[in-house]
């Protein structure tokens, strides 16, 4: 039996509805949700005629701004009283998700949404929910238990937890193989936090910030229900490099997603490395800074990227040192560790914490070193596992081992070299190790951000209270040390650090003795460099530097309409200028059809014939479809491409009256009859004799990349080259190409996955402008425009027809169709889906063509040459 409110999905490609070609404006004004917040069986659907705003869930004044903050877990403290039955709930100040409130304006509300650490019972969870967002601003998702294991327990941390910190599943006898079952537990639960999430958005001016590897599906299903909703994503994990992602069997609709949101945060640069690399081999989506600010230009949105390691709250820290208990457990750590150097672990029990290879460092140091034995002590606080499972219990039995075997070859009755402390302690007890520690280790094999060495260095600065126990003056100077594995977040932030790598021993080894012999000035240098970023760049300071990004993002995107398409996980939004449209066959044939002289430019690969096509000769039905076009005297029709003359002469021998454009506008002709017109300008071709050397050079080192040797022209071709090596050499080509052929009449471009040299004044778009003006000056004024083109060239075609509208030499303005093939960011103003849709539009105005001279049918109608055509 399915669990309440949850329907199991049978064919995960249909997750999402079917998605049309429906039309919506990011400005329409939100509707209000109802208030009630239930549980998953009595989820209560929307009322939009009766809604009231007194009723909403967190209704709120319209003055005030609202933070929509979705996390896997709420931060709270659960409590249940056995003997009433009654729930309490504290907000846990320790989590980032509280802190970081103090970034937001004052004028913010923040409301919470995610799951409870503990199971509530379904009849209870109406009440608890009630009870949660009275006092706490929460709203639960209430997972049933089987799916909170399927979704959390299973596949978040046996497959996207390792997967996501480099780990491969190798062995398929420990049921490590992608099981398609979980996915789907996956994207029900992100379904579940998505509609909890649309309970609580309300106002134009809320903001939604996800958080982390959990919920990486809730963007797409905000974005299906509310178009124009503003979502920030922050991963707090790494995120793996393109190889080790791409072996995941849902990589696509997993990066989809996360594109549907308008800001993507991340720890480190090398984490938004990986993400665009994944961005660029997977979907084909290239980026660019501008002023600073990383964006991926999708389906003419924006999605920026954010790159910022969060921080650690100093007020919280500061003042949880001056607790009585926090200092007297400072005192108690003191005497007990007196004379000798403590270092300071603090994990989760994970298996890339790397505690047993911390361990193995120390036990490697106590060998080599004998004066240090008796004088050293590790203090590793392992804080319980957050998962359970195979792996982490090797790896605490491991670290157990480890330690065991240390104390009982350097230890004494006196001397222990590792403390392990196993169990869950006290906050301020951990804040006591961190101020008594000398130096404190980070070992972790692979982290996304770490903030235990913050913590660390805001604790070693101290305050008065603690430096009168100690007896020191107010003047006397901080010291702390840090010992960082290279693989965390935080280790580019801390310069004065001792970075190790922690797979050698031996490193670790090195970095603790140097830790151990570093002079009182060397200490305090380092302490102060960090203190001083760890104290500017805070928990607010992070909240809120990803807050204002989140808005200039979104303060651009929203002027624009949007088309939604894509099935399930792949649907997407589409952002389009606002007067950008779908060119229907009814409205361009009622133009057509009243027009005198009509102009009619057509691109060729990709527009006449798909851009996947094997065979790129035009078919039959595209022949008689021109023909057809060119045989009407009041049309004139030019096929416009960057193919060379030759073969554009052989496909289009049988067109009599067709024109063509040949290498962008090089070459132009009439008609099958007319002699080529040739550019006059750069008719010389001696720079190919530098330039073609040198791609020769970039070709035989390039596995996979071509030349291409056109008339007027050279291209180099990349596309099946390795992504990045390609790129890479494409970048180096173009700069070297440029250099040598810097007196030479000739432009280097870098294309889509080409590089090509030209002649300077040729493109489409003079081209176009050239034909139009002969047909002015000839006295055959057109009075419509038509061009049809799907790349980058075409957009200068484009431009050069909507320019026509401004000649002055034109007794009346055209009338424009600029059309794009594809809903895309352009300069055209309509679109068509593809290229059958370029046909099929084609082919209904050769109806109007053919019937035109005839009287009886000089009125034929959209209706039936939509009959002809289908």
């Amino acid at each position: 039996m399915n669990p309440p409110g949850i329907m199991v999905l049978n064919s995960y490609p249909n997750l999402l509805d079917i998605c049309g070609e429906d039309v919506s404006d990011f400005q329409q004004p939100l509707r209000s949700l109802p208030c009630t917040v239930t549980s998953p069986s009595n989820t209560s659907g929307p009322d939009w005629e009766s809604s009231n705003g007194s009723d909403l869930v967190g209704s709120a004044p319209s003055c005030l701004k609202r933070k929509i903050v979705a996390a896997n877990f709420l931060p709270l403290n659960c409590m249940k009283d056995e003997a009433t039955g009654e729930w309490s709930f504290v907000m846990d100040d320790n989590q980032l998700l509280v802190q970081l409130k103090d970034g937001f304006p004052i004028d913010n509300e923040v409301i919470y949404v995610g799951s409870l650490n503990v199971q509530v019972h379904p009849s209870e969870q109406d009440q608890v929910s009630q009870k949660l967002f009275k006092e706490h601003i929460c709203i639960p998702t209430f997972l049933p238990a089987d799916l909170q294991q399927q979704f959390y327990h299973r596949f978040c941390k046996q497959h996207l937890w390792p997967l996501f910190h480099y780990m491969l599943p190798v062995c398929h006898d420990k049921g490590e193989l992608f099981d398609r079952s979980l996915f789907q537990a996956y994207v029900r639960a992100n379904k579940i936090f998505a509609d909890k999430v649309m309970e609580a958005v309300t106002l134009n001016d809320d903001y939604v910030w996800v958080h982390d590897y959990h919920l990486m599906l809730v963007p797409t299903f905000l974005r299906k229900k509310l178009h124009q909703i503003k979502v920030g994503f922050f991963l707090h994990s790494p995120f793996p490099s393109s190889e080790i992602y791409r072996t995941l069997p849902v990589r696509d609709e997993i990066l989809k997603s996360l594109l549907n949101a308008d800001l993507i945060g991340f720890q480190t640069f090398d984490y938004a490395r990986h993400f665009l690399s994944c961005c660029s081999r997977l979907l084909g989506l290239n980026y660019e800074s501008k002023r600073g600010h990383i964006g991926i230009e999708y389906f003419g949105r924006t999605v920026s990227l954010k790159i910022l390691a969060a921080g650690v709250h100093v007020g919280r820290l500061e003042s949880m040192l001056k607790l009585p208990a926090t200092m007297s457990k400072v005192q108690e750590i003191e005497n007990i560790y007196r004379g000798k150097l403590v270092i300071l672990g603090v994990d989760d029990m994970d298996i890339f914490k790397g505690i047993s290879l911390k361990l193995l460092g120390l036990e490697l140091l106590l060998k080599r070193t004998p004066k240090l034995r008796g004088k050293v002590v590790i203090v590793q606080i392992v804080n319980p596992a957050r998962s359970i499972g195979k792996d982490i219990e090797e790896a605490n039995n491991e670290a157990i081992s480890v330690a065991q075997r240390i104390n009982d070859t350097y230890g004494s009755a006196n001397y222990r070299p590792v403390v392990l402390i196993d169990y869950l302690i006290p906050f301020y007890e951990k804040i006591a190790y961190y101020v008594a520690s000398d130096c404190c280790i980070v070992n972790a094999v692979r982290d996304g951000m770490n903030l235990i060495p913050y913590e660390y260095t805001v604790c070693r600065q101290g305050n008065e209270e603690i430096d009168k126990l100690r007896g020191a003056d107010k003047s006397s100077l901080h010291t702390s040390t840090l010992i960082v594995s290279e693989f965390v977040g935080c280790s580019p932030s801390l310069s004065g650090a001792f970075r190790v790598n922690p797979w050698s021993v031996e490193d670790v080894a090195d970095a603790l003795y140097s830790a151990t012999d570093l002079t009182q000035y060397e200490k305090i240098q380092r302490h102060e460099k960090h203190y001083r970023y760890v104290k500017s760049h805070d928990v607010a300071y992070w909240a809120r530097s990803f807050d204002q990004d989140l808005q200039r993002t979104c303060k651009e995107q929203y002027s624009r309409r949007c088309w939604t398409t894509g099935f399930g996980l792949n649907f997407r939004v589409i952002a389009l200028s606002p007067g950008f449209r779908r060119l229907s066959l009814e409205l361009f044939a009622s133009s057509y059809k009243k027009a005198n002289k009509r102009v009619i430019f057509l691109d060729y690969d990709g527009t006449l014939v798909p851009q996947s096509s094997l065979n790129k000769a035009p078919s039959a039905e595209l022949i008689s479809i021109l023909n057809n076009l060119c045989n009407d005297t009041k049309n004139i029709v030019f096929v416009v491409s960057g193919r060379g003359r030759n073969s554009l002469c052989e496909w289009f021998d049988s067109c009599e009256n067709l024109g063509i454009a040949a290498e962008h506008g090089y070459f132009i002709r009439w008609s099958r009859a007319a002699e080529w017109e040739v550019s006059s300008l750069c008719q010389c071709s001696e720079w190919k004799l530098i330039a073609d050397p040198i791609m020769h050079v970039y070709t035989e080192t390039t596995d996979g990349s071509s030349i291409e040797r056109k008339e007027s022209a050279l291209v180099w071709h990349y596309q099946n080259t390795d992504h990045d090596f390609g790129s890479c050499q494409a970048k180096e080509l173009v700069g070297h190409l440029e250099r040598v052929l810097a007196n030479e009449p000739v432009v280097v471009k870098r294309g889509h996955q080409i590089v090509e040299v030209k002649p300077r004044g040729v493109s489409k778009g003079i081209a176009v402008d050239k034909i139009i003006r002969t047909l002015v000056n000839n006295g055959e004024v057109p009075d419509l425009l038509m061009c049809i083109g799907n790349d980058r060239s075409d957009e200068d075609m484009f431009e050069s027809i909507n320019k026509a509208t401004s000649y002055t030499d034109l007794p009346a303005i055209p009338e424009i169709f600029a059309c794009s093939v594809g809903p895309k960011a352009s300069k055209a103003n309509y679109y068509v889906d593809g290229c059958s849709e370029v046909i099929r539009l084609l082919k209904g105005v050769t109806v109007v063509s053919s019937q035109m001279d005839a009287a009886s049918h000089s009125h034929v109608s959209p209706k039936d040459i939509l009959e002809v055509v289908n």
